[in-house]
């Protein structure tokens, strides 16, 4: 299933690919940071942060901020709820709209070959209030917001390669594939396909409670202009999970 799931992603966005009008291809570099944080029973919270830029570090194009409560079913699901805050720059300019979005989630992670390897399964729907910039008398102003639903569903596979001299410690391959689906009617992106995300690399494992990875992500936007964008990306992510709950 996770082979199908992942070929499915890779042949959707090469079919979008060769079919689109026209294709923008260019180059970025995001950073993240995201945590868990448990501090009861089956309670924690989730905090998360990205800074989206140009690959010369010179142009911030896009920054993330994500809060949210966790809810742990069992120690392989829990559900999220929370609100997420997105600027997003005007290109070569330091105008910017932003986005208010509340989000839910429903997250399934498996163990297998030993629980050495983890498959995680991430169903997330989101319900956005997008801004826009417009002109007026030579200014650059907001023009409001237009509302939107999106449904987005992340297959993320961890697999492991070596451990170091500390045996806390775990180098792994990260392939991992989101893909984002507008629902209904909307002002924000009339597709019914929205952007897909593609992405392999390395990453260090302390201790099960730090995660460090470099990835290449393959980000294809399907816009509702007659111009799509592939963006080549260099990602960088620190990954908290953290017990805070006192023993």
């Amino acid at each position: 299933m996770r082979k199908v799931l992942l070929l499915f992603g890779f042949l959707l966005v090469s079919n979008l690919h060769l079919n689109a009008q026209s294709l923008k291809q260019d180059q970025r570099v995001w950073f993240a940071y995201a945590g868990q944080y448990k501090v009861a029973e089956h309670w924690g919270y989730h905090i998360e942060a990205q800074f989206r830029m140009d690959n010369q570090l010179e142009q911030n194009l896009q920054n993330l901020y994500r809060i949210g409560a966790v809810y742990f079913i069992s120690s392989t699901k829990n559900l999220t709820a929370g609100y997420a805050l997105v600027n997003t720059f005007d290109t070569g300019k330091e105008h910017f709209f932003k986005e208010n979005r509340i989000w839910e989630q429903y997250q399934y992670t498996k163990k297998w070959h030993a629980d050495k390897n983890m498959m995680l399964h991430r169903l997330r729907l989101e319900q956005r209030w997008v801004g826009s910039l417009g002109t007026v008398d030579g200014n650059v102003v907001s023009m409001g917001s237009n509302y939107q639903n999106r449904l987005r569903y992340f297959n993320r596979n961890l697999f492991h390669i070596a451990n170091l001299k500390a045996t806390d410690e775990e180098i792994y391959a990260v392939l991992q594939n989101e893909i984002f689906i507008n629902l209904g009617d909307n002002k924000v992106n009339s597709n019914v396909f929205d952007q897909n995300r593609f992405l392999i690399g390395l990453g260090l494992n302390y201790n099960n409670h730090i995660r460090l990875e470099l990835g290449y992500m393959n980000h294809f936007v399907n816009s509702n202009a007659k111009v799509d964008t592939m963006n080549h990306t260099v990602s960088i992510s620190l990954i908290q999970n953290l017990n805070l709950q006192k023993q």
